[in-house]
């Protein structure tokens, strides 16, 4: 069996990463970290029976203490670059879903991993569907090179825009580039700054935060007399578990960064 260790095990997906866990016989859940609820049980804290597992505030000392072969980290984007920096460094493999590491930054713990001679897998989202999704645009990209994205999550996400959004545009820009494909030229004039939305490769994105969503994304393509459009829905946290798993279960077998669940697929 695999030893796991969730790093953040009280937020709303760490929660739900501690039920999937627990629940997989592969898998033997033996540490949590949690800086609101230090000392609970980690089953009683993500909305389940207790199971004698008390959680730290430490993520060095949880390691120290627990010996996982792998940490899954959903925490907050200031603070996983650290969290990375502790496991890879005590040699650990990482399953990282949180948002926020630059590109830089995902190679440098990339490095720190290999010299350690462990895996991390890095994933904006961990949603079979998103990934499909994702490969969708780029196989449509280059045939209507003129894109739009719009992503809609709940109002407590920290970051915008989303990972998946970034990495969507990342791909639609690449498939384009390599059709040789170019986009029209824009001719709108923000009479208000940003009324466009952000853009990333070029790409517009438009970010929605409110209460009720989940993790939703468009990715709207505009032809002569058509349209295309590509949606995804997470309607349940629980769509990402069967992602997670899969990660945990594979990290160990793959030295230094994976980025992106496709490559696990």
């Amino acid at each position: 069996m695999i030893r796991v260790v969730v790093n953040g095990a009280d937020g709303r997906m760490g929660s739900e990463v501690v039920k999937a866990v627990t629940a997989d016989a592969e898998l033997a859940l033996v540490g949590g970290v949690s800086l609101t609820h230090v000392g609970e049980d980690i089953g009683v804290a993500a909305g389940m029976q207790a199971l004698g597992i008390s959680m730290g505030n430490n993520l060095a000392a949880v390691l120290d203490t627990c010996h996982p072969e792998v940490a899954v980290d959903f925490t907050t984007p200031d603070a996983i670059y650290e969290n990375a920096e502790i496991c890879l460094t005590k040699g650990v493999h990482m399953v990282v879903g949180t948002t926020g590491l630059t590109a830089v930054q995902r190679e440098r713990l990339g490095k720190l991993a290999a010299a350690n001679g462990v895996g991390l897998f890095i994933a904006p989202n961990f949603s079979i569907g998103a990934v499909l999704m994702m490969r969708f645009a780029a196989e449509a990209a280059p045939y209507l090179p003129n894109v739009e994205i719009i992503e809609l999550h709940h109002n407590n996400k920290l970051d915008a825009p989303s990972g998946t959004a970034i990495l969507t545009a990342e791909r639609v820009a690449a498939a384009r580039k390599q059709a040789g494909a170019a986009a029209a030229p824009a001719h709108t004039q923000e009479s208000l700054r940003g009324a466009r939305g952000a853009t990333v490769e070029d790409i517009p994105v438009h970010s929605v935060r409110l209460p009720g969503y989940v993790a939703h994304q468009q990715v709207l393509f505009g032809g002569q007399g058509e349209l295309l459009t590509l949606r995804h829905d997470s309607l349940d946290r629980k769509s990402f578990m069967p992602g997670v798993l899969l990660a945990i279960k594979k990290v160990s077998g793959h030295t230094g960064l994976t980025f992106g669940l496709e490559r696990y697929l």
